[in-house]
């Protein structure tokens, strides 16, 4: 039923549609204000998620158009684009295909969501429905006609593996389009690997396969990827353009296409170079932790001799086994949480405005690094100290940052000029009055803080609110010296603030939800990802951490050699710094002074009844890099970075409080690394600390660099199984109240249940084919 009805301003129209026949739709056609006739027209093909339909002259157009925001190339599209490439293939006038997007993206790449229980299906069902999914873009590679696809915004994975089998692809100046699948631990699954190299040349396609690089309009457009770059209001046009010429004869699309049916056209030379480059690239960057990059690279240098077919056949190989792999399930775990957590902080945010205006108290290094952060991000910010020597200080860091982006050609000295601009040094209280924000970044001293929050706050408006930046103080202790309590909450940056995604916001006891909020939308406008916690010593990230450090102070104990853990936690377990370079790297003075405030907040657990190493250099004034005095001597190289060097003093000062060297397996220095950290993990998630294992592992990873390949702490714990884990942490129980497994963990551990939900596998493939 269709009725039109007139209102004050024109004519609305309501449409009430019971259409049973897919087959049929509706077009309306406007000759004027209240006169409209409607065509009923044949519609090639209509599924769930895209369509097919006729534009003139033997010119179809299938349109991805998911419910939805975006489209995602997901099993039941890839089935639907096999039916809609069947309905093609019937047409005889058909003379062209144009392929294009309704949404605001083209493909933004596989629906991820699905990878988990598609990673289960046993290896020769998986090898299937991949065959059966290369099936579908051969035939559209296939066509008897020339084909296009219209680009605009995203055209990821997936996206960008089916306008690959197009002959031509016209794109819109916002592209972004690229193979990132190596960062999820896989590799290209529906073609990439085989047609990339072949259109692009080898050099330029390992580079993004093998990296999981995206890339913009021009770049595309200068490598080959793309074959034009147009207005977005010009993309259907243009693409017609060219799909004519094709069909005219004035392009030659059959020439186009055949190089990707081919072997890669590469002298032996030229493969011999292009391949030995990339494989010292990967393994220099990605290690033996993450398989995917040099699986794909070794895939395409083995491919390169084959056509199509058999090229493919070599990816499918590929492919299955890395998809079977912990690597793959963490990282895309990973990518899974990362979208939970910022999904979360954007439900927690709709309702508040995002600050307009911030002030930073404490300029010098991170006073700085936050002031950048936000001036970049488009919040103006004051940066109040007590001396020009710190605002000094904290100017030039903002500074340096900024002149980093103008020499990596990310700004002009417009830009840096402008974003500088926002930012306003001053030694009082000038401009106050109007902050929506304020954080503090002073000394971490409970007495110093709570002076300088209690000033500040009668300096604002009293609807600002004040974080502080500390890193072990409790909220709910700072804010006893406060009026207005629940406008306080704690914003735990972490250092280099530029570069560390996360941002610990910590509910007081009194912090109101409002207060969280804002503070919330303030990291996300500032690009962080915040993770919100409730209140305690260490906070989250920080009260884990230290049982860590507990468990590196014990081996030293017993008679480890730090530069083996060291060595062990980087190489084996694959964090990015061993436990004495990060203690130089944080500070050995920090450390100390934290590690008292979590002896007092844990003291069952965390009071220890032994002076230890960080005790022994803190007391010999050796505090890391900041001196250039730690577990290592420091220099600064030819950039001005600190280089670490043997030191023999830190010897003598470890045998007063180690017994005498002695080695340790490589599996008990992960061991007792790792059980008091997960430990502790679990306490906070039993205690309400951290909501979730998701938010947990977030943390980890964006805060203290938890290898990615593990996934973090619970997803750690979940591949291990928690049955196993029970049995190893028992071995070195003995060891103290750090290794006693938490009464939750030893639960699930008598049935070997996990943290995350359990995931069922996917469907069988005949199933998934016509889901």
């Amino acid at each position: 039923m269709i009725s039109a009805e007139r209102d004050q301003i024109g004519i609305s129209l309501i449409f009430c549609l019971h259409i049973f026949n897919t087959k049929y739709t509706l077009r309306l056609i406007w000759y004027d204000q209240i006169t409209l006739r409607i065509q009923e027209t044949d519609m090639l093909y209509k599924g769930d998620t895209l369509y097919l339909d006729w534009l003139e002259d033997g010119i179809a157009e299938l349109v991805f158009d998911a419910p939805g925001s975006v489209n995602k190339l997901d099993t039941a599209t890839v089935a639907s684009l096999g039916e809609a490439i069947g309905v093609l293939e019937q047409q005889s006038d058909l003379k062209g295909l144009l392929l294009r997007s309704n949404k605001a993206a083209f493909i933004v790449g596989a629906d991820i969501t699905e990878f988990l229980s598609l990673f289960l299906v046993p290896e020769e069902q998986l090898s299937q429905w991949l065959q059966f999914a290369n099936s579908v873009f051969n035939r559209l590679e296939d066509l008897p006609v020339p084909t296009i696809a219209a680009v605009n915004g995203y055209a990821l994975g997936g996206g960008c593996e089916c306008v690959l089998a197009t002959d031509y692809r016209l794109a819109t100046p916002d592209l972004r389009i690229g193979l990132p699948e190596t960062k999820l631990g896989i590799m290209p699954g529906f073609g990439g690997s085989v047609r990339m190299p072949r259109m692009l040349g080898a050099d330029s396609a390992l580079e993004i396969i093998a990296a999981g690089k995206d890339v913009g309009a021009d770049q595309a457009l200068k490598i080959g990827l793309v074959d034009g770059v147009v207005k977005a209001e010009k993309l259907v046009e243009g693409a017609k353009a060219v799909l004519r010429q094709a069909i005219n004869g004035d392009l030659d699309w059959k020439a186009k296409r055949q190089p990707k049916l081919e072997p890669l056209k590469l002298s032996k030379i030229e493969a011999t170079m292009s391949f030995t480059i990339a494989k010292g690239m990967v393994a220099q960057t990605a290690g033996k932790h993450y398989p995917a990059p040099i699986t794909a690279v070794k895939t395409i240098e083995a491919a390169a001799r084959f056509g199509r077919e058999e090229a493919l056949n070599l990816e499918n190989k590929s492919f299955v086994p890395l998809a079977h792999t912990n690597e793959a399930r963490a990282l895309v775990g990973i990518f899974l949480n990362d979208q939970y957590v910022k999904g979360k902080a954007k439900k927690l945010t709709k309702d508040v405005e995002t600050p307009k205006q911030a002030a930073v108290l404490g300029a010098g290094i991170m006073g700085g690094g936050i002031a950048y952060q936000s001036a970049w991000k488009g919040v103006p910010v004051v940066m109040k100290d007590i001396n020009d020597k710190s605002l000094t200080l904290g100017m030039t860091e903002a500074a340096k940052l900024l002149n980093k982006q103008l020499e990596r050609g990310k700004i002009d000295g417009l830009k840096l000029a402008g974003v500088i601009s926002t930012i306003h040094p001053t030694l009082d209280y000038a401009g106050f009055d109007r902050v929506d924000v304020v954080v503090e970044a002073v000394v971490e001293n409970p007495k110093v803080k709570k002076a300088v929050l209690a000033e500040t706050e009668q300096k604002v408006r009293p609807d600002t609110v004040l974080a502080s930046n500390t890193s072990t103080i409790p909220i709910s202790e700072l804010a006893n010296a406060l009026e207005r309590p629940e406008n306080f909450c704690g914003m735990h940056f972490f250092n280099p603030v530029h570069r560390m995604p996360l941002v610990e916001i910590i509910r007081g006891e009194k912090s109101s939800d409002e207060t969280i909020a804002k503070v919330v939308a303030w990291a996300s406008k500032m690009g962080k990802t915040p993770i919100v916690v409730n209140d305690c010593p260490g906070f989250f990230v920080n009260r884990v951490l230290f049982p860590y450090f507990a468990g590196f102070s014990q081996l030293l104990r017993d008679g480890a050699d730090f530069r083996k853990i060291d060595k062990v936690m980087e190489k084996q377990f694959g964090w990015p710094m061993g436990p004495a370079y990060l203690l130089d790297v944080v500070g050995i003075d920090t450390a100390h002074h934290a590690q008292a405030v979590m002896a007092a907040g844990f003291p069952q657990r965390m009071q220890k009844d032994y002076r230890d190493a960080i005790d022994a250099l803190f007391d010999a004034n050796r505090f890391g890099q900041k001196n250039g005095l730690g577990f290592w001597r420091y220099k600064e190289d030819s950039k001005g970075k600190p280089k670490k060097e043997e030191d023999a003093a830190v010897e003598d000062l470890l045998a007063e409080v180690s017994q005498p060297k002695r080695d340790f397996s490589e599996e008990e220095i992960i061991a007792r690394m790792m059980i008091p950290m997960v430990n502790e993990v679990v306490r906070c998630l039993e205690e309400g600390i951290i909501a979730t294992p998701a938010e947990a592992d977030m943390a980890l990873v964006y805060g203290l660099g938890f290898p990615p390949f593990h996934g973090g702490a619970f997803r750690w714990l979940d591949t291990l199984g928690s049955a196993k884990y029970l049995d190893m942490a028992q071995q070195y129980q003995h060891l103290g109240p750090l290794y006693e497994v938490p009464e939750g963990l030893r639960n699930k551990a008598r049935h070997n249940e996990p943290y995350y939900p359990p995931v069922e596998p996917a469907r069988p493939v005949g199933d998934l084919k016509t889901a």
